[in-house]
């Protein structure tokens, strides 16, 4: 049975107060749907001052969900960690992982548009250091002991569920990101499928003398959506997929390595492209991945057609994977 992701990043171009919050309410309904329908996490992520209305508060969002659910994980993948205050980042996820019993998953990234830091008034020559003192004040703060923190005795309380602390995980495609993985004894999620850079993490876990392992993307990772009819979902829904695509590509460097990288700069292009893939419940059952990762909401897709492909992929393609 392939893990199963529902995505929400809450994207949409033309929302207006109004609808952006049914936006939000729809997504906390389907991710309850969802979670009785056993589906195994609710993905979410954090981008800031994005014209189209990128979420920017993944944490607000999983409490939203956790509250309206009783199984599912939720996996933020991944906050910009050096954009977040160590100390209260600490005592929100320790908040998060009580209320939830142990069901939030972290990922910590560095992330890769400057310009969150420049609004932010955060140096990105120091995103790094930044990011080495965010892990390691969360890794001492969850013991609930006072430890010195930038020249200040503190305790975070209370303590989280998680013993010995929530899932926190190291992102990022950068041998750096690897080092650090493997120093603090933190696992390690590649933002793609790199397995020299999970061989480079587990040399470095060794010479640490730490124990961790990979969360990493398989080769083969699409976004996908469930229609009855595909050619018709294509014709009139695909500007949704090439919308977030182009808003992806447009941040990405050529250092920059995902598991969703597209090229495309049409809606045909994108079709033929295959990172972003709309099937019959048949061909998703029929796919062979190891994870599948439906995105109902894709670029501000109308609420109602993210609705017609959730209740496909757990009403017709789940029930044949697991039959």
């Amino acid at each position: 049975m392939p893990f199963s992701v529902v995505r929400f990043n809450l994207v949409d171009p033309r929302a207006t107060p109004g609808s952006l919050s049914a936006r939000y309410r729809a997504a906390v309904a389907m991710a309850a749907y969802a979670d009785g329908h056993g589906v195994d996490t609710v993905q979410t992520e954090e981008h800031h001052g994005v014209e189209n209305n990128w979420l920017p508060s993944p944490f607000a969002f999983a409490g939203a969900v956790f509250g309206a659910t009783t199984r599912i994980a939720v996996t933020v993948s991944a906050i910009i960690g050096p954009l977040h205050d160590p100390l209260r980042l600490a005592e929100d996820i320790a908040v998060l992982d009580l209320l939830s019993g142990g069901r939030l998953v972290t990922v910590a990234g560095i992330g890769y548009r400057p310009e969150e830091y420049e609004e932010r008034g955060v140096d990105w020559g120091r995103r790094g250091k930044l990011q080495d003192e965010l892990l390691e004040t969360l890794l001492a703060a969850w013991t609930g002991e006072p430890f010195e923190h930038r020249g200040r005795t503190v305790r975070i309380t209370p303590r989280p569920f998680t013993s010995p602390h929530p899932l926190l995980l190291v992102g990022g495609s950068s041998r750096a990101a690897a080092r650090r993985a493997a120093r603090l004894g933190l696992p390690f999620f590649p933002s793609a499928h790199l397995p020299e850079l999970e061989a480079y993490y587990r040399e470095r876990c060794a010479e640490y003398g730490t124990e961790g392992w990979t969360m990493m993307p398989a080769e083969e990772t699409p976004l996908l959506h469930l229609a009855e009819d595909p050619d018709r979902t294509w014709a009139e829904y695909g500007e949704h997929f090439l919308h977030e695509a182009r808003t992806y590509a447009s941040w990405q460097s050529k250092d920059i390595r995902s598991a969703v990288r597209s090229t495309a700069t049409t809606v045909a292009e994108l079709r033929a492209e295959g990172v972003y893939r709309v099937v019959t419940p048949e061909e998703c059952a029929a796919l062979g991945l190891e994870s599948l990762v439906l995105h109902p909401l894709c670029g501000g897709m109308p609420v109602e057609e993210g609705w017609r492909s959730l209740r496909l992929f757990c009403e017709e393609a789940l029930p044949r994977l697991a039959g």
